[in-house]
């Protein structure tokens, strides 16, 4: 089962926006070293919609070979090509990836029946665990509570959700939708903020962009709360309230996160794919403001 903290990785760049492989090797190494769960690669967050095929392929093999079996390695394959998320799917398979991860077909919003015929070709394209991922505001449709039953009932190997949502409720119907018959189905919120409504519901934990600036924080989160340190969980989820003011500094929070990243010293570019603006001076020090502030700054003691 997918259970804890996983990290949708930034895709590092050169100047040139070819993929800055020695960089994303030491983000990684950063990741695995402060104890995540696991790393996808190619979510919103590493710009999936922006690569080729040929340079996706290219990066699940260095992935896998980074990786190399240290946590759990999730690709991906999202398109609005059915036939190449099914190819992609199938490569992720052969070299040796975990699982996919298959964003609901966006730019016309499909209907749930167009919805389960997408999943049900990309489940069975392989042998391979399928995490659905749902982002209505990104993609123009949801993925309700029964669609995600129906598809889980009728597919083993669709393991999972990454639900991004901005509602707990939503992931809580979710659970209550498909639990009752598949208790290995994981899932995980895709709002930093909604790890400990997430648990609460039953669910498995976090899959968010976040966790690419301060993993630590939120793998101290997740062991509190596995441990019942609620003191600790406490405090961290005041960090977790406080690091989300980044996603407002730019106006695609993908280059705020990379600043992020950088300012907490991996030696990465902040480029993402143009056209997409680039990250300022005056966002990077309001990146430095925000990762200074003491969890102080929010209290919930009255005054």
């Amino acid at each position: 089962m997918f259970h804890g903290i996983y990290t949708p990785s930034v895709t590092p760049l050169r100047d040139d926006e070819s993929i800055d492989f020695e960089g994303w090797a030491k983000h990684i190494d950063r990741l695995i070293d402060a104890g995540i769960n696991g790393i996808l690669i190619f979510g919103s967050i590493g710009e999936f919609y922006s690569f080729t095929e040929e340079e996706k392929r290219e990066a699940v093999d260095f992935a896998v070979k980074h990786v190399d079996g240290r946590v759990q390695l999730l690709v991906g394959v999202g398109n609005t090509s059915l036939k190449e998320a099914c190819e992609l799917t199938a490569y992720s398979a052969k070299a040796g990836a975990d699982a996919v991860v298959a964003v609901s077909p966006y730019y016309f919003g499909p209907s749930s029946e167009v919805a389960y015929k997408y999943f049900a070709a990309i489940a069975g394209a392989c042998d391979i665990d399928v995490l659905l991922y749902n982002f209505p505001d990104r993609t123009g449709s949801d993925l309700s509570p029964e669609l995600v039953a129906r598809l889980a009932r009728e597919f083993p190997n669709i393991v999972g959700i990454k639900d991004t949502v901005d509602t707990a409720s939503h992931t809580r119907r979710i659970l209550r939708a498909v639990r009752p018959f598949r208790r290995d189905f994981a899932v995980l919120s895709g709002y930093d903020e909604y790890y400990l409504s997430n648990r609460a519901s039953g669910g498995n934990g976090i899959l968010t962009g976040m966790t690419n600036v301060e993993p630590e924080t939120f793998v101290a989160l997740h062991k509190a709360y596995e441990a019942g340190d609620f003191a600790t969980v406490a405090a961290k989820a005041r960090r977790v309230a406080i690091l989300m003011e980044l996603y407002e500094v730019t106006e695609l929070f993908i280059s705020a996160i990379k600043g992020g990243v950088k300012v907490k010293g991996v030696d990465i570019s902040t480029r993402i794919k143009e056209p997409a603006c680039q990250l300022t001076d005056e966002q990077v020090g309001r990146i430095k403001e925000i990762l200074a502030l003491p969890n102080e700054t929010l209290s919930s003691k009255a005054e």
